[in-house]
């Protein structure tokens, strides 16, 4: 099923159920295209239409990927060597071959943290990435994309302002609306591996039985069921609004083809990688392109046939971090079986090749322009190995990096020390980089945003936009 709920205005009206629900039943909490909040620019750039972020769930270590530290001990170094890129002076570790020929167009910032141990853990830790808001607060804040939905809606009128690719992930149901309406909660597309040619977002359609005319015979009783009613008030308005939108939602046949992956070239599939993961990256540019306002990619490759011993392929490599095929199976470790050594395509070689080909492609078609990209985890891996071969969670100092939207690639932002433990230079939060996303796509942080109660809520108001971006 969808992943919307019920908004209470459709709840009130409940004559819908004299037939158009059944062809809506799988659109209940269909957000508004726009909230009655405004932006505003002045100083507020808005350089960014819109924003996709590829979730790297997990804790990627970023001492084997954006951050190489050449100089630690050997028991406790990455065996994979530094690697020049295509911006003299910048060097990403040799598991992001592909990627570093598109570092020109990435701003790396090697300098995040979390400030406390609160979000040391997955759930808290992807709960505060979506958010960029420390989890445990006397509010819950709800996901960067349920607040862009909210205050700017979507220009696309086919399809939600939220989505998440294929938001089954292990921690997705960290997803949060907070203080806003449920209706705003992502759009999870679901989906167990995207490379199936098979593969289809389940319920995009009108229900069996229910043909396009039937469809639309129904909606005119609701119409004609309106005669006679008080003036519309809010919660009518925003019922008359869900409805048109859900119509246009299941009837109009860019719908489909958004969600289509078999309307690619051969070409494109590969630039992207034929897995699980490049198909999920490809997904995420087809949503980009058609419109929607926030995407996030969430991905970690399926169980096949493939990857034996691969049940549960993030990035918390407690053990065997370095090694060539399956953690294990077994939990007699450190908690990190199920899952594959970074190095292994599974892991970081279908990782760097569909992040490789997103840039490449994205480039070429103009979206970057105007998309800003995000490559995010929620924490990064200790500096030193554990006995069982592994690295552990570590909030003290991990990568990400951006893309897009006119940010000035080719640079590296901030640092850690030479382990990798602890940022010396530039440190920089969740809540930094929230702001970062809310005034690229314009929105005024120094107005709030009201929970229902009224009570004012100002955005990622602890955080400082990263002005090396600008």
């Amino acid at each position: 099923m969808l992943h919307w709920q019920t908004p209470l205005a459709l709840r009130r009206r409940s004559f819908i159920g004299l037939g158009l629900m059944g062809g809506l039943s799988a659109l209940a909490g269909f957000p508004a295209l726009a909230s009655t909040n405004t932006t505003k620019r002045g100083g507020h750039f808005g350089r960014a239409k819109n924003v996709l972020v590829l979730l790297e769930q997990g804790g990627l270590s970023h001492m084997d990927t954006w951050d190489p530290k050449p100089e630690v001990v050997a028991e406790h170094r990455s065996p994979y060597k530094p690697i020049a890129t295509n911006v003299p002076g910048i060097q990403f570790t040799e598991l992001l071959k592909k990627t570093a020929r598109h570092a020109d167009k990435l701003a790396v910032v090697r300098s995040m943290h979390h400030k406390t141990n609160v979000a040391n853990g997955h759930p808290q830790g992807t709960q505060y990435a979506l958010s960029g808001e420390m989890p445990g607060g006397p509010l819950e804040m709800p996901d960067i994309g349920s607040v862009v939905a909210h205050t700017l809606g979507s220009p696309c009128r086919y399809l939600p302002p939220y989505i998440m690719v294929p938001g089954n992930h292990e921690q997705a149901a960290m997803t949060r609306t907070g203080f806003l309406p449920a209706g705003l909660a992502p759009f999870k597309t679901t989906g167990r591996d995207l490379s199936d040619p098979a593969w289809r977002v389940p319920n995009l359609s009108l229900l069996a039985g229910i043909d396009e005319r039937r469809f639309r015979d129904r909606r005119d009783l609701l119409s004609n069921l309106n005669i006679g009613l008080p003036p519309a008030g809010t919660g009518v308005k925003a019922m008359a609004s869900f409805t048109a939108q859900a119509e246009n939602l299941l009837t109009n046949p860019k719908t489909r083809d958004a969600f289509d992956l078999q309307r690619e070239t051969d070409a494109i599939k590969d630039l992207y990688g034929r897995g699980h993961r490049g198909q999920c990256y490809l997904l995420g540019r087809k949503l980009i392109e058609s419109g929607v306002r926030f995407v996030t990619v969430d991905v970690r490759e399926p169980l096949t046939d493939k990857t034996p011993g691969g049940f549960n392929m993030n990035w918390d490599h407690h053990d065997l971090i370095y090694t060539n095929g399956s953690c294990g199976t077994v939990r007699d470790k450190a908690g990190g079986e199920g899952r594959y050594g970074i190095g292994t395509w599974p892991m970081m070689g279908s990782t760097d090749h569909a992040l490789a080909g997103l840039l490449e492609d994205m480039h070429q078609r103009g979206l970057l322009k105007e998309t800003l990209v995000c490559f995010v985890t929620e924490f990064g891996r200790t500096p030193h190995l554990n006995k069982f071969a592994g690295r552990d969670h570590w909030v003290n100092a991990y990568s990400i990096a951006f893309a897009g939207a006119g940010i000035p690639g080719g640079q590296v932002i901030g640092a850690s020390d030479k382990e990798g433990g602890y940022v010396v230079d530039r440190p920089l939060t969740p809540e930094d980089y929230a702001a970062t996303i809310y005034e690229f796509l314009g929105l005024d942080r120094e107005k709030p945003i009201y929970t229902p109660e009224d009570r004012p809520v100002f955005l990622a108001k602890t955080g400082e936009v990263i002005k090396e971006l600008i």
